[in-house]
């Protein structure tokens, strides 16, 4: 039997798990580079692959040609890269992984939000070409905190924000007084949102619903003064509005680790806004996430030798 770990760009999945655990006979192949090319005819072999988040899309077409596939493992507990129902069609078990240490992407959140308050890169790159102090930056207490999204992620940004005295505000479709209460949290709805947070941090998952749910109208009701947070996934903004805004400082600025396309492309206009904060994409990848990640993968496999798979998807 070949299995085959994809993705693993940082080199973590040898160092980080114990793959001798195995029986003998099967063959671990690891592929280090971003898979997008060529994967029909380098997966074929494999009857187990491990994934890791997005990079690699299995839409039908590319499972048509994968016809020893049996197992598909992704990290954490959903992959909108997997075409699940072509997957059920050709009986293929799709297991997840838990996600690790979650505050991960609450971390990353809070270092973008006061990497654009503080002005933290703007001040490192002066400092460093002889300059000391080029801007006055804004400080967070009494200040509101918008939460798009009040689950795990959403909830943990929350509570970081009160421990500076911000008051903390959140909507989403379905979110609830009583959730809201729990938390010490202000329900409003959308509008107030928009229009009453100093700081905005996307935390809901991408769906049809969600799709484009940020656009014009709702940058256009934030202060001009607001920063704009996504760590979630790029599409639930209107790309083309969110640059727009920017660049007619119809906001202050913005803290993305997610975009529509990803790698960003070397000529995306975002790359050359100075009012942004950009990162690859590293809100939940830390070591400790990988390595948890990877161990729960072996878990999986071994699980679904023995007859029993573990964290089924469907």
């Amino acid at each position: 039997m070949k299995l085959a770990i994809i993705n693993d760009y940082q080199r973590l999945a040898r160092d980080t798990t114990d793959w001798s655990r195995l029986p003998e006979n099967i063959n671990v192949d690891i592929f280090h580079d971003r898979l997008t090319r060529g994967v029909a005819e380098l997966l074929a072999p494999y009857e187990v692959v491990v994934a890791a988040r997005e990079e690699t899309q299995f839409d039908r077409s590319l499972i048509e040609q994968l016809p020893n596939l049996k197992l598909l493992i992704t990290h954490g507990g959903r992959n909108a890269a997997f075409d699940m129902a072509a997957l059920s069609d050709h009986g293929v078990v799709v297991c997840g992984t838990g996600y690790g240490f979650v505050n991960a992407t609450v971390e990353l959140a809070w270092g973008l939000i006061l990497s654009l308050a503080k002005l933290i890169p703007e001040e490192d790159r002066g400092v460093r070409g002889g300059d000391w102090g080029l801007h006055l930056p804004s400080g967070l207490t009494g200040k509101t905190l918008g939460v798009l999204g009040l689950g795990r992620l959403g909830s943990g940004v929350a509570r970081v924000a009160q421990a500076f005295d911000m008051n903390v505000i959140a909507w989403s479709e379905n979110l609830t007084e009583a959730q809201c209460k729990g938390l010490d949290v202000t329900l409003v709805d959308k509008d107030a949102l928009f229009t009453q947070s100093d700081v905005m941090s996307v935390h809901t998952i991408l769906s049809e619903r969600t799709r484009g749910i940020v656009g014009a109208r709702e940058f256009a009701l934030m202060k001009p003064t607001a920063l704009f947070i996504n760590t979630s996934r790029g599409p639930i903004v209107d790309e083309t509005a969110l640059l727009d805004a920017l660049r007619r400082n119809v906001i202050a600025g913005a803290g993305l680790d997610v975009f529509d396309v990803e790698p960003l492309p070397n000529d995306h206009p975002l790359r050359n806004l100075p009012n942004t904060v950009l990162t690859p994409h590293i809100g939940g990848r830390t070591r400790e996430n990988f390595a948890a990640r990877y161990q729960d993968a072996l878990e999986n496999v071994l699980a679904w030798l023995d007859g029993a798979p573990l964290r089924v998807i469907q």
